[in-house]
C-alpha cells in the first residue's frame, strides 16, 4: 500500500543554494566594509620623527650665501691700448696713491705726440715771425708818417706865407694857388697815412689774436696728448691693495680693457646671491645676521641689484655696528636674511612630510601615542626651521614630521614599538 511521504524542506540543492547566497552576501559586505573603512598601516615607531606643536617667536628668513668684499673697489682699465713692457709690482701688493703698477708702450701715440710738439713749435715760430714783421712794418709806417708830417708842415708854412704875400700883391695868384694845392695834398696824405697806420695796427692785432688762439688750442691738444702718453704708465688711483691683476709682459691690451682693481681696505661689505623668487620682497633696509667665532654679527641691505642672471639677483649688505675683525676678502658667510619682523606664532618643525603633502595635511598622533591619523592643516609663512600653522593643530599636538614616502594612501598609522 502506497504511503504519502512528507516533503523535505531542506534538501541538498536548497542548502547549497542558501550557502552560496550567504557566502556572496558576506563577500560583498566584507568588501564594502574594508573599502569604506579606514585603511591602516603598521609602522615601526623608532623609524619616524615626531614633533610637538608649540607657540614661540617666529621670523621669516631665508639662508643666503654672502661673499666678503671690500667696501670700495676701484677698477683699473687701460686708458690707452698698448703692449705691456714692464710690471713694477705683483698681484696682492699694497699700493699708495700714484705708485706705478705697470708700463705700456704705444708707438702710434708717441709718434702723434712728437708731431704735435713739432706743430706747436711751428706755430710758436710763426707767431714770433709775425710779431717781428708787424713791428718792422709799424716802424716803416711810422717813418712814412714822419715824412708826411714833415711835408705837411712845409706845405703849410709855404701856404700861409704865400697867402699873406698874395694878399699884399707881392706874388701872383699862380704861385699862391700852387702852394695852396700842395698844402691840401699834404693834408690829405697825412689823413690817409693815419688811416693806413690804424688799419695796419688793427690787422696785426687780429692776426696775432688768431694765432694766439690757435697756439692755445694746439697747446691744450699737446697737453692732452702728453696725458695720453703718460697714461701708458698705469698708477694706483687710491691707497689700497692691488688685486685681480691680469697682465703679463709682452701682452697687448686694448683701450678700456680691465687690468686689475684696487681694494680700499677701510672696511668690508657682503655681496649675497638671492633666488629671483624673492625679488619683490627684497629692498634696502632689510636685516640679516651670521655667526662667526661664536659671535653674531648683523648686516643691513644697502643696495639691491635688480638684474637677474641665471635665476638669481644680488644685494650689497653693510655691517650694523662693529664689523667682524677676523673676516677676509673672498670669505663665504652663511647669512640669515630676515623677510619680516619677529612675531608670536604656532610652530611646526620642518621635515620630509612636506614633499608628499604640500603642507595640506599631516599624520597627527592620538593621545595615547598608539596611532596617527590624517589631519587637514593650513600653513602660512616658513623659515628653514619652522612652518607657521594657521589652522588644524593646537599647542601640545604631536605630528609625524619625517617623510611619508612609504605610507602610500593609508588613513591611519598603527605605531609598533
Amino acid at each position: 500500500m502506497d504511503r504519502v511521504l512528507p516533503k523535505k524542506k531542506w534538501n541538498n540543492k536548497r542548502i547549497t543554494t542558501v550557502a552560496g547566497i550567504t557566502a556572496l552576501v558576506l563577500l560583498i559586505s566584507g568588501s564594502i566594509y574594508f573599502t569604506s573603512g579606514k585603511s591602516k598601516l603598521n609602522v615601526d615607531a623608532e623609524r619616524i620623527t615626531v614633533s610637538e606643536i608649540h607657540k614661540g617667536k617666529f621670523q621669516e628668513f631665508i639662508p643666503v650665501n654672502g661673499i666678503v668684499m671690500p667696501l670700495t673697489t676701484i677698477y683699473l682699465d687701460a686708458a690707452e691700448g698698448g703692449r705691456v713692457e714692464e710690471k713694477y709690482v705683483e698681484d696682492g701688493a699694497m699700493m699708495k696713491k700714484g705708485d706705478p703698477i705697470m708700463r705700456l708702450s704705444n708707438t702710434d701715440l708717441e709718434l702723434t705726440l712728437a708731431n704735435q710738439e713739432t706743430a706747436v713749435f711751428d706755430v710758436l715760430t710763426q707767431m714770433q715771425n709775425t710779431r717781428n714783421n708787424s713791428q718792422e712794418n709799424t716802424i716803416s709806417k711810422l717813418n712814412q708818417l714822419a715824412d708826411v708830417d714833415n711835408g705837411l708842415k712845409e706845405a703849410e708854412r709855404k701856404y700861409k706865407m704865400n697867402k699873406k704875400l698874395y694878399a699884399d700883391r707881392i706874388i701872383g695868384s699862380q704861385e699862391f694857388q700852387a702852394s695852396e694845392n700842395d698844402y691840401n695834398y699834404q693834408l690829405r696824405k697825412r689823413r690817409l697815412a693815419d688811416r693806413v697806420l690804424k688799419q695796419d695796427s688793427v690787422s696785426v692785432k687780429q692776426q696775432l689774436s688768431q694765432m694766439n688762439e690757435s697756439y692755445e688750442r694746439m697747446t691744450n691738444a699737446l697737453q692732452l696728448m702728453k696725458k695720453k702718453v703718460g697714461d701708458l704708465v698705469v698708477r694706483a688711483p687710491v691707497d689700497g691693495q692691488l688685486t685681480s691683476m691680469d697682465a703679463e709682459i709682452g701682452q697687448n691690451k686694448n683701450k678700456g680693457e680691465r687690468l686689475g682693481q684696487i681694494d680700499v681696505l677701510s672696511g668690508f661689505k657682503v655681496r649675497a646671491d638671492i633666488d629671483e623668487h624673492y625679488i619683490a620682497r627684497i629692498f634696502p633696509g632689510l636685516t640679516g645676521d651670521f655667526t662667526l667665532g661664536d659671535k653674531v654679527y648683523k648686516l643691513r641691505i644697502k643696495k639691491v641689484f635688480t638684474q637677474v642672471t641665471n635665476g638669481r639677483f644680488q644685494v650689497d649688505m653693510e655691517f650694523v655696528g662693529k664689523a667682524a675683525s677676523n673676516i677676509r676678502r673672498g670669505q663665504t658667510l652663511q647669512v640669515r636674511l630676515a623677510l619680516g619682523d619677529e612675531t608670536q606664532a604656532l610652530l611646526l618643525a620642518r621635515g620630509g612630510f612636506y614633499q608628499q603633502t604640500g603642507g595640506n595635511w599631516v599624520f597627527k598622533m592620538s593621545k595615547d601615542g598608539k596611532i596617527a591619523y590624517k589631519t587637514d592643516i593650513q600653513l602660512g609663512r616658513q623659515n628653514p626651521d619652522y612652518y607657521e600653522i594657521l589652522s588644524g593643530l593646537e599647542p601640545g599636538d604631536k605630528v609625524i614630521t619625517s617623510s611619508y614616502e612609504n605610507f602610500g594612501d593609508v588613513q591611519e598609522l598603527v605605531l609598533k614599538k
